[in-house]
């Protein structure tokens, strides 16, 4: 792995302030990576939709001053002060000081709005951390300028990467691969990249629509679940399915096999929640609700020969997968028989997008 090609190495000409927004989206894993090393290198390949309406808006003003021996800024989230988030950024800094040698000449003010719930399973974490990589390179891009668009989109997603692994797959869309993998040239457990063969028309515009079963904040953070992917029994074993999975997947885009896809998508999404149940500590994010969604889709399916699927994150929400062509009449299901299931029968419409968007 050489992380030095994202090292600063051109003159820096600092400037005395500016500030950058940039609206940045989450994604949903298709192909699930559960367990990593440090730091942040995933145990295996994954890949995931590009969301559109599920975002994070994040402004950074920055302000030039002394240079300090610690990286300074106050964070605002949907306008007010959340000390309590600063902790992880802080971490976020502090991994990338060696890239982003120019954060201890400024002070920052991130200011940050969601589209969707926080810390409940949508990964707000990818949208976050993938935004203000995107403001840091902005400044990088005015610091040292010339650079390509190419070099800012992998370095922004080598950036999120370390305060967030799925924040990798949120710079780009609609399709992206993150982790090293035969089946995906250029790969890297780095970096996500972008999916580089023709994808199936059933695939394009694929709609998501996220059904809130728990808006609340998980009981189990994503980082303490992957940790418990150390020693976990089947660990092995799961990183080596998630692998395979992602050579078929490859193959199922492009030859249009939805009804693989379905199976695929699926089967990953339980095979999540199964690490979770047989890791030490054991513990569980379904909530009943969740398991009522997923019976009701697989007898609607059953009934109708619907090319509806679901998967979940690491968290009781559900993500309901189907193709454009079959928007109204999965809606109309959703609305009268799944939207019972969410909390004030909420859910959010989403569609496959294209990655990060300057403001």
């Amino acid at each position: 792995m050489n992380t030095d090609q994202f090292l600063v190495k051109s003159d820096i000409n600092l400037i005395e302030n500016t500030k950058f927004t940039w609206k940045t989206p989450s994604n949903i894993a298709l192909v699930k990576y559960w367990g990593k090393s440090n730091p942040q290198i995933p145990k295996n390949a994954s890949i995931s939709f590009t969301l559109n309406n599920c975002h994070t808006i994040t402004t950074i003003d920055f302000e030039k001053v002394e240079k300090t021996t610690e990286v300074t800024f106050d964070l605002f989230f949907e306008g007010k002060k959340k000390e309590e988030f600063k902790p992880k950024i802080a971490e976020f800094f502090k991994r990338i000081q060696d890239y982003c040698p120019y954060i201890f000449n400024y002070k920052m003010t991130i200011n940050s709005e969601n589209s969707f719930p926080h810390s409940s399973g949508i990964a707000s974490s990818a949208s976050g951390l993938s935004a203000i990589a995107m403001c840091l390179m902005s400044l990088e891009n005015e610091l040292v300028q010339d650079l390509s668009q190419d070099f800012i989109n992998k370095k922004a997603s080598f950036l999120a990467r370390l305060g967030s692994g799925s924040a990798s797959r949120s710079i780009e869309g609609p399709l992206v691969v993150w982790g090293e993998h035969p089946a995906i040239v250029e790969s890297s457990d780095l970096y996500g990249v972008q999916f580089p063969f023709k994808v199936d028309p059933i695939f394009q515009n694929y709609q998501d629509v996220i059904l809130l079963v728990d808006k609340g904040e998980k009981q189990v953070s994503s980082t303490v679940g992957h940790n418990l992917m150390h020693n976990h029994p089947y660990a092995t074993n799961r990183f080596q399915q998630a692998n395979d999975n992602l050579e078929k997947i490859t193959t199922i885009l492009q030859e249009g096999k939805i009804k693989e896809f379905i199976h695929l998508v699926e089967s990953e999404a339980l095979t999540l929640h199964a690490m979770m149940l047989t890791s030490s500590p054991y513990f569980i994010l379904m909530k009943p609700n969740t398991l009522e969604i997923i019976n009701s889709i697989w007898e609607y399916r059953n009934k109708t020969n619907s090319n509806i699927c679901f998967t979940l994150d690491a968290g009781a929400n559900v993500h309901v997968l189907f193709p454009e062509n079959e928007k109204d009449e999965v809606l109309q299901f959703i609305d009268k028989e799944l939207s019972k299931y969410c909390q004030k029968n909420h859910y959010i419409c989403d569609t496959v997008g294209l990655g990060a968007t300057k403001m």
